[in-house]
């Protein structure tokens, strides 16, 4: 088990942790009922924070912020000799935390994305885990909540009997959401990306070869690439730019952020 805390990178807060570390930490959560903001950033959601003060914060305000892609986890050995020999991928991370839900008669909560990827994605999880609890699933409106709203979230969720909640709203809403609802559950929220589709069948992964490569981004954008054009073209080489500025002392990275002059409030 690799648990060596949490390390600078372009300025936020990863844990330098493997699976068997991140699980153990969010099922002693679940079991104590105590609140844990998790999320899973890959490079977009790591430099979303990196250029705006505020989702820095928010960022830095999650519990556990895992390395969930490649370049994020060579960015911790690179920078500061972290020893983590496995990224904490998303979809694999949602598998395991199950299996550990259904060992120990721990409910989960689904919320995010559509009503259809939500039934695909309990199908899956219910076929691999047959003694998994389901407390409840609600989709995203793909909009900002009302504050009546988030309050209708809230109780739906603390009422349900939930032991952890899988968030899948997507970067960065959904660090938006883990960070907007972390005090208001008692319980872990695991903010886990694309993992909803992939798991539910409605979004295809990369090849295992791609993945362990870094190259799952080449992947995505092979597909979608009117939509992720910027996201990979821009960004991924401003990451690669800056951590060798971070690398070689040439720039410091804060860990402060700007305090979110309001609540966002998505869902």
């Amino acid at each position: 088990m690799i648990h060596a805390g949490k390390k600078n990178v372009l300025g936020i807060w990863v844990d330098a942790v493997d699976y068997e570390a991140a699980v153990e930490l969010i099922v002693e959560a679940a079991r104590c009922r105590r609140p844990l903001s998790v999320t899973a950033l890959a490079v977009h959601g790591l430099m979303l924070g990196v250029l705006d003060k505020e989702q820095r914060y928010r960022l830095n305000s999650l519990d556990l912020v895992l390395a969930d892609g490649q370049p994020v986890r060579w960015a911790l050995n690179w920078l500061h000799k972290a020893g983590v020999r496995e990224r904490v991928y998303g979809p694999d991370l949602t598998l395991a935390v199950c299996e550990r839900a259904e060992r120990e008669g721990l409910p989960v909560y689904l919320y995010g994305s559509t009503q259809e990827v939500l039934s695909r994605l309990r199908g899956t999880l219910s076929r691999r885990f047959p003694r998994l609890v389901f407390a409840g699933m609600d989709s995203s409106k793909f909009r900002r909540l009302t504050a009546e709203e988030q309050e209708q979230v809230r109780t739906r969720i603390r009422g349900s009997g939930a032991s952890i909640v899988f968030a899948g709203l997507g970067c960065p809403r959904q660090e938006v959401w883990a960070y907007e609802f972390r005090g208001l559950l008692d319980v872990p929220i695991i903010a886990v990306g694309a993992a909803f589709p992939l798991l539910g069948g409605t979004l295809r992964q990369a090849p295992r070869w791609m993945q362990e490569r870094g190259l799952e981004w080449l992947f995505r954008f092979s597909r979608e690439p009117l939509r992720l054009w910027s996201r990979y073209l821009l960004l991924n080489p401003m990451y690669l730019f800056l951590l060798l500025l971070q690398a070689l002392g040439v720039l410091r990275f804060r860990n402060g952020g700007r305090p979110p002059n309001k609540e966002l409030l998505f869902g």
